[in-house]
C-alpha cells in the first residue's frame, strides 16, 4: 500500500482528536480529587489562626509561602503564592515593568524600543505577552543545553533596549531541553547594556519528570546573587499540572528587593489571593516527598502516551530524510521536525484526518517559523488509545506531505 493509500485509509476512520494544548487528562486531575472531597475537613483557619475566608496576606498564606520555599529552594520571604496561573504572574510582572519599571530601571513604556530575547522553539504564551505589550521579540536558537549563549550574550551586551530573556530551564516547552549549569551561570553573570535586564524563568515543568530520574537545573536565583546581579532573576512556577490546572497555586520567587517591588504594585491590583485554596493545597501536598509521590503517579499515566508517540514515529518515520523528533525526559511536549517547508502542510493534512494540532509556527515569535519545519506534539490530554491513533495519523500526514510536495 502506498503512503497516500495509507493516509486515505486513515482519513476514512473519521477520528476526532484534539492535541492543541498540553492539558492534564481527566485521570490526572482525579489524582487530586481529595482537594474537593476533603475541602470541608481542611477548614478555613491556618496554622497561625488566620481566617482564610477574609481579606489580607497579599503575598500569600505564610505556610503556603513556606511550602513554596521548600519546593523552589528559597526562603519563604522570597516566595509569593497566588492563584492557579503562573502565566498570570508573568504577565503582571511584565506589565508592572512596562508601567513602573523594575528596580534599577525606569518604566519601559517611556522608552522608544523595548525588546526581549526569546528561545525558539519556545512557549507561545510568552510570545503573546510580548506581542500584547508591544515588546519586540528577538529569536534565539535553542541548543541541546539551552539557548545559544554566544548569541544571547552578544545581543544583551550591545543593545540597551533588550530588557530580558524568556527561559524554561527544565524540560523546556516544547523541546524538553534541560539547561546546563554553564548556561544558567552565564545568564546570571553576562554583562548587559540594560542595567535592569531580567531573566524571566518559567519553571513550569520543575516537578514533571517522565523518567525515574528527577532531573534538576541550577538555581538561577543563587547564580545571579553569586554573580553580583541579585535582582536579575524572576522565577515562576505552579502546581497547576500537579493538582488542578484550573485550581492550583502559583509561585513567584525572587530577591527581597524584587519581592518588595512586586508587593508595592500588587497592592493596587488586589487585596489578597484565594487563601482557602492555598490552605487546601498546603494540607494536601504537605511536603516535597509527598509531591514527588504524586508526580510519580502522574508519570505513570503520562509516560505510556509519550512512549506510544515515540514508538510510532520510530516505526513510520525512522530513517526518513530531514525528519526527526525529541525524546524528552520530562515536561508535556515532543517536538517533531519536518523537512523545510512542510510543517504547515502536515498540520493541514492531520486536520483532514481528524487530528487537530497546535498551529505550525506557534512556537516562534509572531507565529513565524522561518523554516516551516517545527511541530509541537502534546500527548497528555487524549486517552492512550487516542494517542496511538493520533501518532499514526500525524506520521501518515507528514509522509503524505513529503510524497506530494512540489
Amino acid at each position: 500500500m502506498t503512503q497516500s493509500a495509507r493516509y486515505d485509509a486513515f482519513v476514512a476512520k473519521r477520528v476526532s482528536i484534539d492535541m492543541t494544548r498540553g492539558k492534564p487528562a481527566p485521570d490526572q486531575l482525579d489524582l487530586s480529587q481529595a482537594l474537593i472531597d476533603e475541602a470541608g475537613t481542611a477548614g478555613y483557619r491556618s496554622r497561625d489562626g488566620i481566617d482564610c475566608r477574609n481579606y489580607g496576606h497579599l503575598l500569600g498564606l505564610p505556610e503556603a509561602r513556606e511550602l513554596g520555599g521548600v519546593l523552589l529552594g528559597l526562603p519563604a520571604s522570597q516566595v509569593v503564592v497566588a492563584g492557579n496561573s503562573s502565566l498570570e504572574l508573568m504577565h503582571d510582572a511584565m506589565a508592572f515593568a512596562m508601567l513602573f519599571g523594575v528596580p534599577d530601571g525606569e518604566p519601559w513604556r517611556k522608552l522608544d524600543d523595548v525588546a526581549f530575547l526569546c528561545s525558539v522553539p519556545g512557549y507561545d504564551r510568552h510570545f503573546a505577552i510580548c506581542e500584547a505589550l508591544g515588546i519586540r521579540m528577538i529569536a534565539v536558537p535553542m541548543r541541546e543545553d539551552g539557548p545559544d549563549m554566544d548569541f544571547v550574550a552578544a545581543q544583551a551586551a550591545s543593545d540597551a533596549a533588550i530588557k530580558g530573556i524568556w527561559c524554561t530551564p527544565l524540560y523546556s516547552n516544547p523541546t524538553g531541553t534541560i539547561y546546563s549549569d554553564a548556561v544558567i551561570n552565564r545568564l546570571a553573570s553576562m554583562p548587559t547594556a540594560a542595567p535592569d535586564f531580567r531573566v524571566f524563568c518559567d519553571d513550569a515543568y520543575r516537578f514533571h519528570h517522565l523518567t525515574e530520574r528527577r532531573h534538576a537545573s541550577a538555581d538561577v536565583v543563587a547564580a545571579c546573587v553569586a554573580a553580583g546581579h541579585p535582582e536579575r532573576a524572576l522565577v515562576f512556577a505552579s502546581l497547576s499540572k500537579a493538582t488542578f490546572a484550573g485550581g492550583g497555586i502559583a509561585f513567584l520567587a525572587a530577591s527581597p528587593r524584587n519581592i518588595d517591588w512586586w508587593q508595592r504594585h500588587l497592592s493596587v491590583r488586589t487585596i489578597g489571593p484565594d487563601k482557602l485554596n492555598q490552605l487546601r493545597h498546603v494540607r494536601f501536598i504537605r511536603d516535597q516527598a509527598n509531591l514527588a509521590r504524586l508526580m510519580d503517579r502522574h508519570r505513570a499515566l503520562l509516560r505510556p502516551k509519550f512512549e506510544a508517540v515515540l514508538t510510532t514515529f520510530d516505526a513510520l518515520l525512522g530513517g526518513v530524510p530531514d525528519v526527526w523528533w525529541t525524546r524528552p525526559a520530562g515536561g508535556y511536549f515532543i517536538s517533531l521536525y519536518t523537512p523545510k517547508g512542510l510543517a504547515r502542510r502536515t498540520v493541514a493534512l492531520a486536520q483532514l484526518a481528524g487530528i487537530v494540532l497546535t498551529p505550525a509556527g506557534a512556537a516562534f515569535p509572531y507565529r513565524v517559523d522561518p523554516e516551516d519545519s517545527h511541530l509541537r506534539i502534546a500527548p497528555s490530554f487524549p486517552t492512550l488509545a487516542e494517542i496511538e491513533l493520533a501518532a499514526e495519523g500525524i506520521a501518515l500526514a507528514l509522509l503524505r506531505a513529503i510524497e506530494t510536495r512540489e
